[in-house]
């Protein structure tokens, strides 16, 4: 899957693999040693997330149901929670560093596309 941010016209990843099972999205990138640029982990349902376990910081991206980003977290380290996102109907897992080389902020509108 490819996830564009389509209010800047940038690629964020081209290899996004989806997290819609119970078991897929409680494992999440705990398997991982770390995460390429061009790859993402997209979790639906989700509203919030957690580092615990992890052994790099990510980005993640809150979108709600038009998928527009309602929370961009820079750089959230190992062992860390992720505040509740009572808007997001799901989240993207991203490289960190994408969310700030990438400029995406609050109402910017994603693309993700098989």
């Amino acid at each position: 899957m490819k996830i564009i941010n389509k209010t800047k016209g940038i690629v964020l990843a081209e290899e996004a693999v989806l997290a819609d099972r119970l078991f897929l999205r409680m494992k999440g990138l705990l398997d991982k040693k770390d995460l390429k640029r061009g790859e993402a982990l997209i979790i639906k349902p989700c509203d919030s997330i957690h580092t615990f376990f992890m052994r790099f910081a990510i980005d993640v991206i809150f979108l709600d149901r038009e998928q527009r980003v309602d929370l961009a977290i820079n750089c959230l380290k190992p062992w860390r929670l992720s505040p509740l996102c009572w808007k997001a109907k799901f989240a993207i897992e991203l490289p960190s560093g994408v969310i700030q080389d990438s400029r995406t902020e609050k109402g910017d509108e994603i693309s993700i596309t098989d």
